[in-house]
């Protein structure tokens, strides 16, 4: 104001002018920046043409109305202070330079003309501040405050009645209004205050318990009495009827309190009710009373949501009068008639009460029970989850009761997967198998067994899959009840209906165990119509042949297997074939064998059993040969088969050398394992011509490739030949004779 009034005219002129006043305002700003309302503005101004005049602004032109903000300074040197200031030293600063607060001067009242001069202006500022805010509240509990203070009471009441015609439901008013009649001993008008008050706002529990205080202090009994009637009149929360119990009981009146109980269960049919009524009578030693309450309780709560809470305290309280049987009685008549989701605690109390006052069978029931419930509640919320059926089901079992366990037995094999997928099916199936060993190990039903069995086929969709697993149960249950008619008959349905590998090959061993070798042979002949690719089947069939010395059968069993255009280990075939050749000392067929597998494959493990095999083959000798003949024949023998062993072994690296030259780690291996049967037959092996043969190991880097380009080395082992050296050196000699060649013809030149 100071800095206005000292302002030259020719400064007040120039302030009026909108481009000195705008650039004014910018100046005595703090900010290194425009607001966003001055942003906009500018970015609009900047839009416009500079040098039209625009009568908004007194026809001054774009130009003269810009404003040349100040360019932001730029901090050069950031590096931190010596002395660094914390936020604890600015606030405390801040606080040690506040100015005192400035506070009106007290007034000193000393007549009466003053005072008259004090109230008047006090009362004018209430009621203009009234007139300004008449629903405000809080001006009126001030104003009539104000009034109580001089002592003027009439006029108090009269702002008091003023604010009520304003609000009177704000019950607020009504309690400040009792309480300053009451303050100053105006009984009367006190109940007059809350006679009104309760009649306009009877749902307010705050002001029927003012009222009844006020009474109980002033020794009226009988008026609160009457007081509390009235509320109950308009049935009230529990609290409120609570209250008027708690009364009756403050002046011993049990009777009342006992009326009083029976209307509040009437009112409010509860079961804390029910309980709390029982309670107080089990706390006056009416003991026949409090049971009495208990059993009219479950006659009309028994179906009630917190009908587990009754029933408990039912059993708690039998309990405290040391009546067990009777608590049993309640907890079991609750377990029977609750739902199972809302009995938790009734079964937690129902073990501890089995501990404490049963014998062994009772606590087992108890927690048996308990556990059922939990996996009742379980398969509720997902039948489908087999493995709580599985753990309900050995609890059953555990337990011994047949009734129980068959009917959570078909309850559980009543819950189908629902889709006719083998992955679905693999836990199910597994409950119809434990139905079936049950009922026929610890059942011993027969008869319920084989029903299982059955129904369990049925079920099953065999064009889609299958288990081999429930066919072979239930032949082997047929055959453990001396049925093999029965046996064939489930195993021949499975073989038609759904054929595996695992019936085929039980089935087979069902028929030659009991001696059956045409039925074998016919199966086996089924199994490889059904999978001629089997290997395992081809060499099973042959090995029964075999053991039944039919030579020529097992080799022609041999000779269509290998014949057939797929097989899915010919590996294993080849082998025994070759196998069954050799232990029938067949060598040529042995060899032949070799030359027809190595003409549809190179492997090298073909060619190392073939020149094993080779170097093994000894024929049979004479017995009549003495010792010395013997010993001679047999290193001739040895002889024959080392060079047999070394052609295969020549005519291998031959065909690595030529037709397959990067195996070369093949190539290395061969050579070891021939200079290993080299060095086994002793002074009749040449070592050293295989050694000559041995190629160099070296370390060598190579660059690895990815689809983001190189990505590093990799090392690895390469193999030198002796040929390829020689190889290598004939280059480099008939390098340099090139280069030799060319440099005399250029110096000739």
């Amino acid at each position: 104001g100071t800095c206005l009034a000292r302002e030259t005219s020719t400064s007040r002129t120039r302030r009026r002018n909108p481009k000195y006043f705008l650039s004014f305002k910018l100046q005595r700003s703090r900010f290194s920046q425009p607001p966003p309302f001055l942003k906009a503005e500018l970015q609009v101004s900047a839009m416009a043409s500079n040098k039209d005049p625009d009568p908004s602004l007194g026809y001054l032109t774009r130009k003269d109305t810009e404003v040349k903000l100040p360019r932001p300074t730029r901090v050069k040197n950031k590096t931190p202070a010596p002395v660094q200031i914390t936020a604890e030293q600015i606030l405390r600063e801040a606080r040690e330079r506040q100015e005192a607060e400035i506070r009106p001067p007290k007034q000193k009242i000393t007549d009466s003309t003053e005072l008259a001069d004090y109230r008047l202006r006090k009362r004018k500022e209430f009621e203009d501040l009234i007139r300004r805010v008449r629903w405000n509240t809080s001006v009126w509990i001030k104003y009539a405050q104000w009034e109580e203070s001089q002592k003027d009471f009439n006029r108090a009441r009269s702002v008091w009645e003023r604010a009520l015609e304003v609000d009177y439901r704000n019950h607020t008013l009504w309690l400040k209004y009792a309480e300053v009649e009451m303050k100053n001993k105006f009984i009367n008008h006190a109940r007059n205050v809350w006679d009104r008050a309760v009649m306009l706002l009877p749902r307010v529990d705050q002001l029927w318990y003012k009222y009844i205080h006020m009474e109980e202090i002033l020794g009226n009994v009988a008026g609160a009495r009457q007081i509390f009637e009235r509320w109950m009149e308009w049935m009230p929360d529990q609290q409120g009827w609570l209250s008027y119990i708690k009364f009756e009981l403050r002046y011993n009146e049990v009777e009342r309190a006992r009326a009083i109980f029976e209307r509040f269960v009437r009112c409010h049919p509860k079961v804390s009710s029910w309980i709390r009524f029982a309670k107080f009578e089990m706390k006056n030693g009416e003991v026949g009373r409090a049971r009495q309450v208990y059993e009219k309780a479950v006659e009309i709560l028994a179906d009630d949501e917190e009908a587990e809470q009754l029933f408990v305290a039912f059993a708690e309280f039998e309990e405290k009068c040391k009546e067990a049987e009777r608590a049993r009685c309640i907890y079991k008549f609750a377990l029977d008639h609750i739902p199972k989701g809302r009995a938790e605690d009734l079964y937690r109390k129902f073990v501890a009460f089995e501990k404490q006052h049963g014998d062994r069978e009772g606590i087992e029931d108890a927690i048996v029970g308990k556990r059922r419930f939990q996996y009742e509640d379980e398969v509720r919320k997902s039948p489908l989850n087999y493995d709580t059926w599985f753990d309900y089901i050995r609890l059953e079992e555990s337990v011994g009761s047949k009734e129980r366990i068959r009917e959570v037995y078909e309850r559980a094999i009543a819950n189908v997967p629902p889709a006719e997928e083998k992955r679905y099916w693999q836990r199910y199936i597994y409950l119809w198998i434990n139905y079936a060993l049950y009922e026929e190990l610890d059942a011993g039903d027969v008869e319920r067994t084989r029903d299982v069995y059955r129904e369990c086929l049925k079920l099953i969709p065999h064009e889609k899959f299958s288990f081999a697993k429930i066919w072979l149960l239930a032949a082997q249950f047929e055959i453990r009840q001396l049925n093999l008619k029965g046996a064939r008959l489930i195993l021949g349905n499975a073989i038609g209906k759904a054929p595996k590998d695992k019936i085929f090959k039980k089935y087979i061993e069902i028929e030659l165990q009991l001696g059956n070798i045409d039925r074998g042979r016919k199966l086996y002949e089924k199994y490889l119509e059904w999978a001629p690719e089997n290997c395992y089947a081809w060499s099973k069939y042959a090995e029964l042949e075999k053991s039944l010395c039919e030579t020529e059968r097992a080799r022609g069993i041999f000779e269509l297997a290998i014949a057939q255009p797929a097989l899915d280990m010919p590996e294993i075939l080849w082998k025994a074939y070759i196998d069954f050749e050799i232990s029938e000392n067949e060598f040529d067929r042995t060899r032949e064998l070799y030359e027809r597998l190595l003409d549809r494959t190179k492997h090298l493990k073909v060619w190392i059993s073939f020149a094993e095999f080779e170097a093994s083959a000894i024929e049979d000798s004479n017995t009549d040969l003495e010792e010395e003949d013997m010993e001679d024949f047999l290193r001739e023998q040895k002889k024959l088969c080392l060079e047999r062993a070394r052609r295969v072994f020549e005519k291998a690296i031959n065909y690595f050398r030529t037709t397959a030259p990067e195996l070369k780690e093949e190539r290395a291996m061969l050579l070891e394992k021939w200079l290993n049967m080299e060095a086994s037959f002793g002074d009749l092996g040449d070592v050293s011509s295989v050694q000559a043969k041995l190629p160099k190991k070296l370390k060598k880097r190579k660059q690895m490739m990815t689809e983001d380009g190189p990505a590093g080395y990799e090392e690895y082992i390469d193999y030198i030949f002796p040929e390829e050296t020689q190889t290598t050196n004939l280059k480099i000699l008939e390098a340099a004779y090139k280069w030799k060649k060319q440099k005399v013809s250029t110096d000739d030149d």
